[in-house]
């Protein structure tokens, strides 16, 4: 399913590349892990090869799928709980389900809170996270640099 060279993405990590797959001995056994490198923080990442699709990882979207993504950047933000803590946690949970644009409305969200009223530093973590994770996706996709695509998820970010 997944092999060497192919540009994936891990939830909560971001995209990356399939750098190689090494047999390894776990608990007696001898399984296959995919080995990942993460441009965003230097990562790289061993899964189980048999665990890839459980665990959500997913091949990098498409071009037409990144400029869907400025479009929910641009829109209005989503109504959420008042409550920091429930809020939170709902946010965690679209991160985690490793959807682009479960990603980018909660960049979108988060980031026009903190433009009205601030972040705790939980929420202000989570959202460099979700930034972080969004810009890994894109810079594979688009083939450019980080800083370019920060500038246009930003400027795409709009009060309203």
């Amino acid at each position: 399913m997944f092999n060497v060279g192919d540009k994936i993405v891990y939830p909560m990590h971001g995209a990356g590349v399939i750098v190689a797959i090494e047999k390894k001995d776990f608990l007696g056994e001898e399984q296959e892990f995919l080995i990942l490198r993460i441009p965003i923080g230097s990562l790289r990442i061993a899964i189980p090869r048999a665990k890839a699709t459980e665990v959500g990882m997913r091949a990098v979207c498409t071009g037409a799928d990144t400029d869907k993504v400025l479009e929910l950047l641009s829109g209005e933000m989503e109504e959420m709980p008042s409550n920091w803590n429930q809020r939170y946690r709902s946010n965690l949970e679209r991160l985690k389900s490793g959807d682009i644009f479960e990603v980018a409305n909660v960049v979108r969200d988060l980031t026009l809170l903190n433009r009205e009223k601030g972040l705790s530093m939980g929420e202000k973590k989570m959202l460099t996270n979700a930034k972080n994770i969004l810009i890994s996706e894109m810079v594979i996709v688009k083939d450019t640099d980080s800083d370019a695509i920060d500038q246009k998820i930003e400027a795409t970010i709009v009060s309203t």
